[in-house]
C-alpha cells in the first residue's frame, strides 16, 4: 500500500493562531459565548487553550482552534465527545457547550471569531475536574492496564461513527506517516540524529505497508495519551475520562493504541515491556487480529519518529513555544525505548501480550557440530538461579562460571557446556534497579582436549578476529574463539569459502562459544533480560542440538520463559490448596528461590534487597549454620525429653545473656507459643487471668496471644472482640498518640492509673505484657521510665511483667542487647522467638525458677521441635555468628548511617511525616500533612509495590499501615543500605 499524500505542507503542518492573552481569551469568552470569567493559558503544540474560572460556576475550558481546522472538523469533535459519552459509561468525556442563545439538540457549538486577520474557530468546553497523566513520573501497573482499556472503551465507542470533517489530511494520521516526515524531517539539524529516525521509519514503514490491508480504519481520538487522558482519584490516578478530541480523524484503529503506547515510554520506570501491560488490557476488550499485533510496534515507532521531527519542527517555527521544546526530551525519549530492540523482537513480544503465538527461529537440518565427541562425554553446566554449583554466596565470584566448568572437566567430561536460555544468577547483579540482562542466548563450551569443528549445514564460512562464521540457510552461526580449518584459512581474506555440511572448518582448543542467528540486521547480544528474552526467538535459535549432534534439543538447552511466569504460575497452584487467610506480599509476588545474606533472588535471577526479614537475623543461607544443622541431623533430631547435651548448652546460654533473676529457659516452636507460654506461666504464678495489654500491638495468633494482640491492622476486630479479662491503655506513641513530643511522658501516669483502677473495681492484672520497643508502630521507644512505672506498678499489685522481644530483642536495636534495656528494667517473664532461629521454628520463654516451678500446677510442658538437638544447635550457632561477626555492633553503626540517610529523605520529600527506631528495626512513616500527620496508607502501599519494582523488599506497618517497617538481616552493609535510599528516594521523586 503506497503512503497517503499530502495536498500542501499547509495541510500537513497547520499554522499556528496569534498569541493571545488571558486578557484576550476573557474578552472571546465575553463577546462570543457570554461567559464573564478570568483565564489562565494552558499549553498546546498548535491551538490556544484557556482555563475559565467562573466564580461560583463551575470552570471551563476555552478552545481556540489553529487556523487550519474548518467549522466542521470542530463539530465531529464535539460529536465524537458526544458519542464517547454514550456509548462509554462512566467514561467522562468533555461535552461542548453552546454559546449564549443557542440550543437544542444539533445547536452548533462553534463560534468563529478572528484575530490580527485570522478566522478561528472557537469553542467552550466542560472542564474535567481531576489530572492528567502528563511528565515524566511513573505510572503503576494498574495505571498503565487503566489507559489501554480507556483506548479500547474509545476505539469501541468510535467504532461506527462518522461526521462531515471527520477524513481529512492530517499530520498525526499515521497511514501519512512517510510523507509527513519527508516534509518534517529536513527540521532536524542534527544529521546523525535525522539518519536514525529514517532508517527506524523505513523498516517500520515496511512492515506495516506488508499489513496494511489487513488493518481496520475508523475513526479515532487521534491523540490517546497520557496528556488527554484524565484521572478523578489522586491516590490511584486510574485514567475515567478522555480530553482534546483536536486530532479527531479517520485511521488504523490499531494506531490509536500505537499512540497510547507511545505516551507511555518516556514515563520512568515504563519501559516498552511494561507499556505492553496496556496492550493486553486493550486486546482482553476489543481483541487485536494478528495482522492487527504484529503492526503495532512498527506504528509505535513510526508514531516515535513523527513525534521528534514534529517537536523539531514546531520549535523551527514557533521559538516561543515552551510547551513544545519541554516535550522534545520526552520525545527523544519515546524514539529510544520504541528502538531499544530490533523490530522483530519486540514484535515477538506484542503476539505474546496479546495471546498470538509468536515466531520463532528454528535450526534447518543439520549435522553435529563437535567431531570425536561422544553424547555421554558432554557434561551440562547449571548456572541458573537453584544450582547447588552457586551454593554459599559462590554466584557472586568473578570466576564462579569458568569454576563450574573446572569442576565438570575435572570430573571426566570432555566438554562442558552451559545451557541456552538459561537464566544465569552468575549474570544477576545485587541492589541493582532494574533486572539484569542473565538470560543467555547463546552456549559456552570448555573443553579438555581440542576439538575440530565440523559445518552442520552448507554455507559460507568466513574467519575473523574472534572466530568463525557460517551463513548458510539465512542464519549465521557464530563461533568465537574458534581458530579457522586450512580449508577456511586459505580462502581469500573477507570472501569466505563454500563448504559442505559435514566440511572441517575449523578447531576450538579450550573454549568455544556458540550462537545462531538470524542473517542480516542487528547482531543479537550474548545475554537479555528475561522479559525480552522469549522475545528474541525470532532472532536467535537454540544452538543445543548442534553440540549434542541431535536433530532435536535434548535438555542441553533451557526454557526460554516470559518474565514473571514462574510466579504467576506458583501463585495459581498456592490460591488452589493453600488456606486463602494466609496471604502473600504484593500484588504480583515473585517467585523467591534462594537467599543470601540480605539478598533475595527470584526464579528469572533478579535479585533483591531483603529490607523487611527481622526472621533473618544473621543474614539468609549463612554457611555456619548450614553446616551446624547438617552435621546435627546426621547425628540426631528428636525431643527434648531425651537426655543430650545440645539442649542444655543452649538453654545454658539463654539465662547467660539475661540479668539475675531470670535464669530458667523454656523452649519452644514459634513466637506466638513464646507469648502464649508466658502468659500461661504468669496465670499460674499470680493465680489470675486479668491482663494488660497496650493497644496497637501485635502477640500472636494463638489463643492467647491473639487475645492481648490490639493491632486493627492484623485484625480489624481486635479491639472489639477482646475478651473481658484483657484490658488495654493508650499506645505510648509520641509521633502520632494523644501525648506527642514532651507530652509523652503523660503515658506512663495514665497507664498507672488504669492498673490502680483495675485494683481498686478488684481485678488487679495478672500481667502486663508490651513490647519493650514499640515495634508494631515501626520501631518507636518507649516514653523514658514508661516501663519502670509500669513494672513497679503491676508488681506491687501482685502482678508480674512480661516482657515481649520476639521481634526487638537479640542486638537488633544495636545499643542494646534487649530492648527492656532501653528502659532499664528488668522483667519476671521475657518472650524471644523470630532473631534466635534465623528463621528456624525456635523461640524461647526466659524467666525466674518460681515463676517457672508455679507452671506444675497446670501439668508438665515440653515442645517437640523447640527444643530439639537441631533446634538447640540452631540458636548457639546464631548466638555464635552474632558475637563473632559482630552483627550487633554492625547494628549500631550501619543501622545509625541509616536512619541517618532516611532523615535527609525527610528534607527533600513531604510525604516522609519521621524516621522512628535505632538500629537495625527502623520505620519510615508516610503522612499526607506533617501538620495534622493525616497517614497516607493508599501511598505507602504503592510504594511498596513500586520498590518491588526497584530490586527492594519492603512492607506496611502499623494500625493505619503508613509505615515502612525496616528490619533487614543484621549483615547488612553501607552499600544496602544507599541501595535502599536510593530506591526510595526515585520513588518519591518520580511518583508510584
Amino acid at each position: 500500500m503506497p503512503t497517503l499524500p499530502l495536498p500542501s505542507e499547509l495541510e500537513l503542518v497547520q499554522p499556528t493562531p496569534p498569541e493571545l492573552s488571558p486578557a484576550d481569551a476573557e474578552r472571546i469568552a465575553r463577546d462570543a459565548f457570554g461567559l464573564i470569567a478570568t483565564a489562565r493559558a494552558l499549553g498546546s503544540h498548535q491551538d490556544r487553550n484557556f482555563l475559565l474560572d467562573r466564580g461560583e460556576e463551575p470552570p471551563v475550558l476555552l478552545k481556540i482552534a489553529n487556523p487550519g481546522t474548518t467549522s466542521a472538523e470542530l463539530e465531529a469533535q464535539s460529536a465524537a465527545a458526544a458519542r464517547i459519552a454514550e456509548r462509554a459509561p462512566g467514561l467522562r468525556t468533555p461535552r461542548s457547550l453552546a454559546p449564549a442563545g443557542a440550543a437544542g439538540p444539533g445547536a452548533a457549538t462553534v463560534r468563529e471569531i478572528e484575530e490580527d486577520g485570522q478566522r478561528l474557530g472557537a469553542r467552550v468546553l466542560e472542564f474535567l475536574d481531576g489530572g492528567t497523566l502528563s511528565g515524566s513520573g511513573h505510572l503503576s501497573p494498574a495505571v498503565v492496564r487503566g489507559i489501554g482499556e480507556l483506548a479500547a472503551r474509545v476505539d469501541l465507542a468510535l467504532a461506527d461513527f462518522d461526521a462531515p470533517g471527520v477524513e481529512r489530511p492530517h499530520q498525526w494520521d499515521l497511514r501519512r506517516a512517510p510523507a509527513v516526515l519527508d516534509a518534517l524531517l529536513p527540521y532536524v539539524g542534527d544529521a546523525a540524529l535525522r539518519e536514525r529516525i529514517s532508517a527506524a521509519a523505513r523498516e517500520a514503514w515496511a512492515a506495516v505497508e506488508r499489513l496494511a490491508p489487513e488493518l481496520p480504519v475508523q475513526a479515532v481520538h487521534g491523540d490517546l495519551t497520557d496528556d488527554n487522558v484524565v484521572w478523578s482519584d489522586p491516590l490511584t490516578k486510574r485514567p475515567d475520562g478522555v480530553i482534546d478530541l483536536g486530532d479527531l480523524n479517520r485511521g488504523w484503529t490499531v494506531g490509536e493504541l500505537a499512540i497510547t503506547l507511545s505516551s507511555l515510554l518516556h514515563h520512568d520506570g515504563v519501559d516498552r515491556r511494561a507499556a505492553l501491560r496496556a496492550a493486553t488490557a486493550y486486546h482482553a476488550l476489543r481483541s487485536l487480529s494478528r495482522a492487527e499485533a504484529e503492526a503495532l510496534w512498527p506504528l509505535v515507532v513510526l508514531r516515535a519518529a513523527v513525534l521528534v521531527a514534529s517537536g523539531h519542527h514546531v520549535v523551527a517555527t514557533d521559538p516561543g513555544n515552551a510547551y513544545a521544546v519541554e516535550n522534545l526530551g520526552h520525545e527523544l525519549a519515546i524514539l529510544g525505548a520504541a528502538t531499544a530492540v530490533p523490530l522483530a523482537v519486540q514484535t515477538a513480544l506484542v503476539l505474546a501480550a496479546t495471546g498470538h503465538e509468536p515466531e520463532t527461529l528454528a535450526l534447518p537440518a543439520h549435522g553435529p557440530l563437535l567431531g570425536g565427541v561422544r553424547p555421554e562425554e558432554l557434561a551440562r553446566i547449571e548456572l541458573g538461579t537453584t544450582s547447588p554449583a552457586l551454593h554459599g554466596g559462590r554466584w557472586l565470584d568473578s570466576d564462579a562460571e569458568a569454576a563450574a566448568a573446572r569442576a565438570a572437566l575435572a570430573a571426566g567430561a570432555a566438554v562442558a557446556a552451559t545451557r541456552f536460555g538459561e537464566a544465569r544468577l552468575t549474570r544477576s547483579t545485587p541492589f541493582a534497579q532494574d533486572a539484569p540482562a542473565n538470560v543467555a542466548l547463546g552456549m559456552e563450551l570448555a573443553l579438555a582436549r581440542p576439538v575440530e569443528l565440523l559445518a552442520p549445514w552448507p554455507g559460507i564460512v568466513t574467519a575473523g578476529e574472534d572466530g568463525l562464521e557460517l551463513r548458510g540457510d539465512g542464519l549465521v552461526l557464530r563461533l568465537d574463539g574458534a581458530e579457522a580449518s586450512p580449508l577456511v584459512s586459505g580462502a581469500d581474506p573477507g570472501a569466505g569459502v563454500h563448504v559442505a555440511r559435514g566440511a572441517a572448518i575449523g578447531r576450538a582448543e579450550t573454549q568455544l562459544a556458540v550462537r545462531v542467528h538470524r542473517d542480516g540486521g542487528a547482531t543479537p547480544p550474548w545475554f537479555a533480560a528475561v522479559a525480552d528474552a522469549a522475545g528474541w526467538l525470532a532472532l536467535v535459535a537454540d544452538p543445543s542440538p548442534l553440540v549434542t549432534g541431535s536433530e532435536r534439543t535434548d535438555g542441553a538447552g533451557a526454557p526460554v520463559r516470559d518474565g514473571g511466569a514462574a510466579a504467576r504460575e506458583l501463585i495459581a497452584r498456592r490460591e488452589a490448596v493453600f488456606a486463602e487467610v494466609q496471604e502473600y506480599y504484593f500484588e504480583e509476588p515473585p517467585a523467591i528461590v534462594r537467599g543470601w545474606r540480605e539478598l533475595l533472588v527470584d526464579a528469572d535471577g533478579r535479585v533483591y534487597l531483603d529490607a523487611l526479614n527481622n526472621v533473618t537475623s544473621i543474614g539468609h543461607a549463612h554457611p555456619r549454620l548450614v553446616e551446624a544443622v547438617t552435621e546435627q541431623w546426621q547425628l540426631l533430631n528428636t525431643n527434648s525429653r531425651f537426655n543430650y547435651p545440645a539442649v542444655v548448652e543452649y538453654a545454658e546460654r539463654l539465662a547467660s545473656l539475661v540479668p539475675d533473676p531470670l535464669d530458667t529457659v523454656f523452649l519452644v516452636n514459634s513466637g506466638s507459643e513464646a507469648v502464649d507460654l508466658a502468659l500461661r506461666l504468669a496465670r499460674a504464678a499470680t493465680g489470675r487471668r486479668d491482663v494488660l495489654a497496650v493497644r496497637e500491638a501485635y502477640h500472636g495468633w494463638t489463643d492467647l496471644s491473639d487475645a492481648v494482640s490490639t493491632s486493627v491492622a492484623d485484625n480489624p476486630g481486635a479491639l472489639a472482640s477482646r475478651p473481658d479479662w484483657v484490658h488495654t491503655v493508650d499506645a505510648p506513641n509520641p509521633f502520632r498518640g494523644r501525648h506527642r513530643g514532651a507530652e509523652a511522658s503523660r503515658y506512663a501516669g495514665d497507664a498507672v492509673a488504669e492498673i490502680e483502677r483495675l485494683a481498686a473495681a478488684g481485678t488487679p492484672p495478672g500481667a502486663f505484657i508490651a513490647e519493650t520497643y514499640y515495634g508494631n508502630a515501626g520501631g518507636i521507644a518507649l516514653p523514658d521510665g514508661y516501663l519502670a512505672a509500669m513494672y513497679e506498678a503491676v508488681r506491687r499489685h501482685g502482678g508480674v511483667a512480661v516482657a515481649d522481644e520476639v521481634q526487638v530483642g537479640y542486638g537488633r536495636l544495636g545499643e542494646w542487647f534487649w530492648g527492656f534495656e532501653q528502659q532499664g528494667v528488668v522483667p519476671d517473664v521475657v518472650a524471644v522467638a523470630k532473631a534466635i532461629g534465623n528463621g528456624h521454628p525456635l523461640g524461647a520463654v526466659i524467666t525466674t525458677k518460681e515463676v517457672a516451678a508455679a507452671y506444675r500446677s497446670q501439668g508438665y510442658f515440653f515442645s517437640s521441635a523447640g527444643g530439639s538437638p537441631v533446634s538447640s544447635v540452631v540458636g548457639s550457632t546464631v548466638l555464635d555468628v552474632i558475637r563473632e561477626e559482630g552483627l550487633q555492633e554492625n547494628a549500631r553503626e550501619v543501622g545509625g548511617y541509616f536512619r541517618e540517610r532516611l532523615a535527609e529523605l525527610g528534607e527533600r520529600h513531604p510525604l516522609v511525616g519521621a524516621v522512628h527506631g535505632s538500629g537495625f528495626y527502623l520505620g519510615l512513616e508516610f503522612v499526607r500533612d506533617r501538620d495534622r500527620f493525616e497517614p497516607a496508607t493508599e501511598e505507602t502501599a504503592a510504594i511498596c509495590e513500586r520498590l518491588l519494582e526497584l530490586g527492594v523488599i519492603v512492607q506496611p506497618t502499623g494500625d493505619h499501615q503508613n509505615v515502612l517497617k525496616i528490619k533487614p538481616p543484621m549483615c547488612l552493609g553501607r552499600e544496602g543500605v544507599d541501595a535502599f535510599v536510593a530506591a526510595v528516594d526515585r520513588v518519591l521523586t518520580t511518583g508510584w
